[in-house]
């Protein structure tokens, strides 16, 4: 199959027709169903073109960014309006800045491959001058600089076009006064939970990549629930400043996006230390496109045949039983493994979460009790009737299974595993209405499979491996050794690049 970057371009005459399109969209949705073939064609083209993909375009100037930046803002207006992925859309500012960009285009000068290219933001990362909230009241505030992510995707040349929806607080529910994110497979389904406005955002083409969170799954979730791809990096790669946090411990930085190779561009931005936050690493951050070749020959790969089939669906199974076909007939190498005693991991979790996530805000709880939904007022409470002694065993109970995965983990090159035992189920009418937690749960009762690399910090990619019989998205994830994304991101790669399912878009 080809390579991403090998692709077949979309033509000058081509960009014309859909920028003539896009001026029509607001007046004019076209549903796929409605639209001509071939202005299907061409809208599937454009919106779901990829990062290197659109930023060729962009370089060799088939299309400016300010002509990028309009139509995606009209299909936003058009298309978001069913989806409430964007809690803020930062017209004004996207607007200007793709003009100083292609302005210095135009003059020699290139940032590289995110140059004029619109990106999202979870409403967690500061935003000089533009509002942030956490999907919560309590911790809304307007921001007078910018969180290091933030500066380094506008360094490199990225346009913060929005800022998406999540969760209250990062965790479960979404509070009553903020519209829940929809899945644009099916709207009655589980979107994600904290991260799922980035996700939707993603997956509906209404952003050509987002950066999310991850403290118990929220990168994966999403990323699996919605069909596209997710990057949680090592602990500490990626820099937390200017992050409202959830669990300082295990609150991870990462990109979503529709390709491997954007999600390597995407963290290639972002990672790095940074002397405002002590926890980041100082290791050099590593080119990993240019590994990209889509050779995974003699690589070794654990799996835990039990861990990943055991109280899994049937389908989920299927799924990733398929992709060790795959990656057996690319020539790598898998290797038997256990996984380490996780039974009561979501018990853990929960403990040392809503602890940490009390300790938080505890400014504004039980003080401005009145302000919290339901879902994360549970949250608070919990995490107020959590002892030290509870607390403390949580963190050796931690301690131990991150120790046992990262030993096994150095035996092998990565592990894959499912991202949630089931398919995305789907939302009750009262969870709907913002309810005590707007979600379908079931695919967090069972949680095995996200949890550990939070807990070990490991780096974890997720991506599209199948759909359920009713056409809900899949996702693996491979988990790898500390600061080894290249590996993971090379496996996913050849993975991706021999099959179909990244290149399969929701219906809208």
């Amino acid at each position: 199959m080809k390579k991403e970057n090998e692709m077949t371009s979309v033509s000058r005459r081509k960009v014309i027709g859909l920028l003539g399109m896009g001026a029509l969209a607001v007046q004019f949705p076209m549903s796929c169903s409605q639209a001509k073939p071939k202005s299907k064609d061409l809208e599937t083209q454009l919106f779901y073109l990829t990062i290197q993909e659109i930023g060729e375009l962009i370089r060799t100037k088939e299309i400016s960014s300010v002509e990028l930046t309009t139509i995606l803002l009209n299909r936003i207006t058009t298309i978001d309006a069913k989806l409430n992925s964007y809690i803020t859309v930062m017209k004004e500012y996207a607007l200007s800045t793709a003009k100083i960009l292609d302005d210095e285009l135009s003059n020699g000068k290139y940032r590289g491959p995110m140059h004029g290219i619109p990106i999202a933001l979870k409403d967690l990362f500061y935003t000089e001058g533009v509002t942030t909230t956490g999907g919560t009241i309590v911790s809304s505030l307007v921001p007078e600089y910018d969180a290091t992510v933030t500066s380094r995707l506008k360094k490199v040349g990225a346009i913060i076009i929005g800022k998406l929806s999540m969760s209250e607080g990062a965790y479960l529910a979404h509070h009553p006064k903020f519209k829940v994110p929809k899945n644009p497979w099916d709207k009655s389904r589980y979107t994600g939970v904290s991260s799922s406005g980035s996700g939707v955002a993603v997956a509906a083409g209404l952003c050509f990549g987002s950066l999310a969170t991850d403290t118990g799954g929220s990168i994966r979730y999403p990323s699996s629930a919605n069909g596209v791809v997710g990057l949680k990096p090592t602990f500490g790669r990626v820099s937390r400043y200017g992050v409202l946090p959830l669990a300082l411990s295990m609150d991870h930085v990462g990109p979503m996006t529709r390709s491997v190779a954007d999600a390597a561009i995407m963290f290639e931005a972002i990672a790095g230390a940074d002397p405002n936050d002590q926890v980041t690493l100082r290791e050099s951050v590593p080119s990993i496109t240019s590994k990209l070749d889509g050779n995974i020959k003699g690589v070794r790969i654990g799996f835990d045949r039990k861990y990943s089939t055991e109280n899994v669906e049937p389908q989920v199974v299927e799924a990733t039983l398929a992709v060790i076909d795959v990656l057996v007939s690319l020539g790598a190498e898998i290797i038997d493994v256990e996984m380490p005693e996780v039974g009561q991991i979501v018990d853990t979790w929960v403990k040392i979460g809503n602890r940490e996530a009390s300790k938080i805000h505890s400014k504004t709880y039980p003080s401005r009790s009145e302000d919290y939904g339901e879902g994360f007022k549970w949250v608070m409470e919990s995490g107020l009737k959590v002892t030290e002694l509870e607390f403390a065993e949580a963190n050796k109970e931690r301690s131990r299974i991150a120790e046992e995965f990262l030993k096994m983990l150095s035996n092998i090159d990565a592990f894959v595993c499912p991202v949630m035992w089931c398919a995305p189920g789907v939302y009750s009418p009262a969870e709907v209405l913002g309810g005590f937690r707007p979600v379908d749960p079931s695919p967090l009762l069972n949680d095995v499979f996200a949890k550990p690399a939070d807990f070990s910090g490991s780096p974890s990619l997720t991506v599209p491996c199948g759909f359920s019989k009713d056409g809900a998205p899949i996702g693996i994830q491979f988990i790898g050794n500390h600061l080894d994304e290249e590996m993971i991101c090379r496996i996913g790669y050849a993975y991706e690049q021999n099959t179909e399912w990244h290149k399969k878009h929701p219906t809208l």
